[in-house]
């Protein structure tokens, strides 16, 4: 094996990164816990990973699944729909995966793909907009009446940020399998996708199944963030009480705090 020989920068981003998987560690045991406990106790965890293209949702999920067991959670990670798809009930192609007893789901995107990609770009009409934005908050509901428990990630990058990464996947041959064609007009659609944004986070979030927006213009916090978050969700047996699960509130927001910014963003723009 060949030597190499790591200059002064190379050795710190080296011990940085070790530093942060070893404090990732405690939490993916954790999350362990938590899926033999869904699996014990026999129920059925959901949680949407949705935010703009960079955003991390990808490297997040990679985190939070690391050490599950891979019997009993799944990715799911749906392409553009099929002819046969888009002449179905809209949900219906998210539905037949959803998970069985015991099992743990991972979106990759989500149903809201209707509320972002979909009506930003034009792949759905005005009316299958508006149709969507009706239905989508019965429909959560009915889910988590059912005994499902839902958890609605919102992952929120900066524009500066996004163009960052963007540049890293064009220019990195390991990571250009990742930039699409959608990827390289999101940054001049910018403005129509915080549009988009804005309307989705105010008229879908509710009690039932409400928002929680990740700021992940770092990734490590955004991992350490989102773990706390799922776990959070479900009392299992085990739990680590000498951990701290309290939410880092330069990370985490709400929706009123996040539509809050965006509306003072909005009126410093003017």
């Amino acid at each position: 094996m060949e030597n190499y020989i790591l200059n002064e920068k190379q050795q710190q981003e080296a011990l940085t990164l070790y530093a942060q998987n070893v404090e990732l560690e405690s939490y993916q045991a954790e999350l362990v816990k938590l899926q033999q406990h869904v699996e014990k106790k026999k129920l059925r965890l959901i949680v949407l990973f949705e935010g703009r293209d960079a955003a991390g949702k990808g490297s997040v999920i990679g985190s939070v699944s690391r050490y599950m067991n891979p019997k009993h959670y799944r990715i799911i990670a749906l392409g553009k729909p099929t002819e046969q798809e888009r002449s179905q009930w809209y949900f219906q192609r998210y539905v037949k995966h959803f998970p069985h007893s015991g099992e743990i789901l991972l979106f990759d995107r989500s149903w809201y793909n209707r509320a972002m990609v979909e009506s930003v770009f034009g792949f759905c009409t005005q009316r299958e907009y508006d149709v969507f934005m009706k239905n989508v908050m019965p429909f959560e509901e009915a889910l988590v009446e059912d005994g499902i428990i839902l958890v609605k990630l919102y992952f929120s990058v900066t524009k500066q940020k996004q163009a960052f990464r963007f540049e890293e996947r064009r220019t990195d041959p390991l990571r250009q399998w990742k930039l699409s064609e959608i990827d390289l007009q999101a940054q001049s659609m910018w403005d129509q996708f915080s549009d988009a944004k804005y309307k989705m986070l105010q008229q879908t979030n509710h009690e039932a199944a409400p928002w929680h927006i990740v700021r992940s213009n770092d990734k490590h916090k955004a991992r350490m963030e989102t773990m706390k978050l799922i776990l959070s969700q479900v009392e299992y047996d085990g739990k680590n009480e000498n951990l701290l699960y309290e939410k880092d509130i330069k990370t985490v927001f709400s929706v009123e705090q996040e539509l809050r910014l965006m509306d003072k963003q909005q009126a410093k723009s003017l």
